[in-house]
This record gives structure tokens, sequence and C-alpha cells, in this order.
């Protein structure tokens, strides 16, 4: 079985060409978020929305149809570092990563004309992923990691972000900071400066849909059904800004579409709350310029959200500009 060392020294594992400007181009994936701005974070609410369920756009079955035989993959990754239960002595925590199984032709990078290509989501604690590219680059690092208890998560992802939903291709690690002697005043962040947690200071204003509460990695059970929000996220323009995706992984259960006993509960702008019963991606139309906010919940029989650790409801703003 094929695999491929993703050296990354950092938990967040963002690519300084993945994810700064470079990677504005991307479909439905616009992450100015990394360097918003004031306009941008306090844009006005979007107001009412009628949003209605549309098919897959058809930019993006061309680009499916381009991939040949890659979105029929499955992706197998492992964390190979930090181990799971491992302290850290130190703010900046190395990270690697290993991909192997059925790839057919499935490769993290990124296309350097359309600034797109598969990649890797990575997210620190329950904040926003971010998206790692460059398989071949140079080792990463999550800086100013704070002391505590985290967890770390990655799943493979195509170019407009879907995630792939084989078995192997999630995987979970929890792992402790200690004695690292971070600023606490100060987010932490991939050594190209891609922030990755909030901080504890107001001082300067949080990136778009970087707004989150503090880590609660500790409380996280690994065995118990775990929905890990992924799309939308950051800024969508132009003709990426409708419809928009949202897209979800979830672990230890199945949806009631499936023969499971979960739902997916979600909401725009705190209006109706709907539901996701099968486990696919959801295209929605009819956005609005301006903020908006989505949650999504994992649910069960009882309609309320099943308790682990805080991560199965999260609230995250996205920016829509027309």
């Amino acid at each position: 079985m094929k695999k491929l060392a993703l050296v990354l020294t950092g938990i967040a594992v963002a690519v300084s060409a993945a994810c700064g400007p470079a990677v504005e181009n991307l479909p439905n994936a616009n992450h100015a978020n990394h360097n918003a701005t004031n306009s941008n974070i306090n844009a006005a609410p979007g107001g009412p929305l009628n949003l209605t369920t549309v098919d897959t756009p058809q930019r993006i079955k061309d680009m499916m149809a381009a991939r040949g035989e890659q979105d029929a993959a499955a992706p197998t990754l492992k964390i190979a570092s930090p181990a799971e239960g491992s302290t850290v002595a130190s703010s900046t925590v190395p990270v690697k990563l290993e991909l192997s199984g059925d790839l057919k032709g499935y490769k993290p990078g990124q296309d350097p004309q359309t600034k797109m290509g598969n990649h890797i989501h990575v997210i620190l604690d329950n904040q926003p992923y971010e998206a790692y590219y460059n398989i071949d680059g140079s080792a990463f690092e999550l800086r100013n990691v704070a002391d505590g208890e985290h967890t770390l998560r990655v799943f493979a992802s195509r170019p407009w972000h879907e995630s792939y939903k084989n078995d192997g291709s999630f995987q979970m690690v929890k792992f402790a900071v200690k004695n690292g002697n971070a600023n606490t005043n100060q987010p932490a962040t991939t050594n190209s400066g891609q922030q990755m947690s909030n901080s504890n200071s107001n001082a300067a204003p949080t990136p778009e849909g970087k707004a989150m509460q503090a880590s609660t990695g500790g409380a996280v059970d690994a065995k118990k059904p775990l929905l890990t929000y992924s799309r939308p996220k950051g800024e969508y323009k132009e003709a990426d800004a409708d419809p928009i995706m949202i897209d979800f992984w979830l672990a230890n259960g199945k949806l009631v579409g499936e023969g499971g006993e979960y739902r997916v509960r979600y909401s725009v702008n705190g209006g109706e709350p709907k539901f996701v019963e099968k486990w696919a991606p959801l295209w929605l139309q009819g956005w609005t310029a301006g903020k908006h906010t989505i949650k999504l919940e994992l649910v069960g029989k009882d309609g309320n959200v099943v308790d682990n650790g805080g991560y199965n409801s999260t609230t995250r703003d996205i920016t829509v500009v027309k």
C-alpha cells in the first residue's frame, strides 16, 4: 500500500501556499478569513433568508468528471505524531501525518495556476479547519499552543472542500501541552502565521470564522458519536456565493436515513432548524449579501444535542459578498 508522508510541524498544518492569498480562488472556498478586514468581520447581517436545497453545481460536476477515479478513492490517514495521550513540553507541537489507502490518483497538492487541489482538513480543538495541500513541502509547526489538553482531527478533502467519508479518512488524537510557556494573550498559529485559535486578548479583531470558545479538548470522548463541522467557512463571493455547501464528518454513529438514530440539525441566522438525515454534502441556494451565522448540531432520538465535550454543537460565521 503506497504511503505518502505528510510532515507538518503543526497541529493545524496550514501550508503557506495553501492558506494565504493564493487559496482565495478556490471554488466555494474563499479563505480570505485568514486575512480578514474589519469590514468583513463586522459585515452587516444578511437579513432573512429563503434557502432551498439544490443539486450539486455544474462547475463542481465538471471538476468531478475531470478528476477520473479520484472521487471513488478511499484515502486513509494516520496521525504519526503527536501520539495519542502524549504530552508535549513545548508550545510548538510537531505533527506528522501518513496517507495511504486506495488512492486512485488522490494526492494533496495545489495547482500553481488554478490555486486548487486535493488537501487535508486539519482541526485544532473545535476551531475552524486549515487546509494542508503541500505534501512535498518543508516541515510545519503549530506555534504558541497553550498548556492543557487538546484534540487534533484530520480528514481528506476534495478541491471544493467536500470531505471523503470512507472509513479511515478521519483520524483524531488527544494530547497535552505542559510547561510550554505560550503567550496566552496571543492565538496559536502555524509557522506561516495562520491563526488556529482564539487568544485571551480582545485587543485585535478575530479573523472571520475564528471567534471560537476556549479549548475543551480533554472533555471529548473519541469513542462517542462526534460531529466535526467542516463547511461553510470564511468568505464567499462571485459565483461561489450561491449555492453554498454544508459538509461535516460524523464519527461513531449513523444518521436515520442510513439506518442509524441520529440527525444533524442546522439553522442559519437563528432561523427555523432543519435536518440532514443522510450523510452527504448539502447545497443551499438563496444567500443574501452580508454576514450569516450557521449552526450545526448532532441530535439523538429525543431531539437533544448528543453530549461530547461541547463539540457536537458548533456555530460559525461566514460573509457573503455580492
